[in-house]
């Protein structure tokens, strides 16, 4: 967990201050826009709107709920709610511009972040209820890199704004993980 906030925060840094780090990230960006199926590139990043990813994480919840948990579906949705309040307030402090626009609000990345904690919540809540338990987890972490290659290849996002939301979301499961360790155990 200390390495995920360590990089978020190195990353932010750079972001933030336009060191190095985001002049590679900007040349890195430029060069791979548009690269890819138009149809796939899209379909990976939508794979990012809450209208695909809170679905899939509300799946896992009613899952869990039907099977008479409690506490572990209330974390991964209190932990789904934080994202807005830690993304918004870096947006803003950062205002970064996006790569095909110059408004402002692109670091870190919302979509990046919502798929990381939708998708991996729906991992740490699913995992036990599978016989091969590392499956779920291989799939949350498939889907958020996708969603991530999507919102870089259709320019929506710098690779710097994805790799920062998987940083801070980064935290956000690991503590979730333990909370939902903890309270099945109780």
């Amino acid at each position: 967990m200390s390495v995920a906030v360590a990089l978020f925060a190195l990353i932010t840094w750079q972001v933030a201050a336009g060191g190095p780090l985001r002049r590679l990230d900007e040349r890195v960006g430029r060069a791979v826009v548009g690269h890819g199926p138009r149809w796939l590139t899209e379909f990976l990043a939508d794979l990012g709107n809450t209208q695909v990813a809170l679905p899939v994480l509300g799946c896992a919840l009613l899952w869990c709920l039907w099977r008479g948990e409690r506490r572990a579906p209330l974390a991964a949705a209190v932990a789904m709610g934080l994202v807005p309040l830690l993304v918004v307030p870096v947006k803003e402090w950062v205002a970064r511009p996006g790569p095909l626009t110059p408004d402002t609000g692109y670091y870190p990345s919302g979509h990046a972040a919502t798929a990381a904690v939708a998708y991996g919540a729906a991992a740490v809540l699913l995992s036990r209820y599978t016989a091969w338990r590392w499956t779920m987890p291989v799939a949350s972490v498939l889907l958020t890199v996708a969603t991530g290659i999507g919102l870089v290849l259709r320019g929506y996002h710098w690779p710097l704004d994805v790799a920062g939301s998987w940083c801070l979301c980064g935290v956000v499961l690991v503590v979730l993980g333990v909370v939902s360790r903890r309270v099945r155990r109780a």
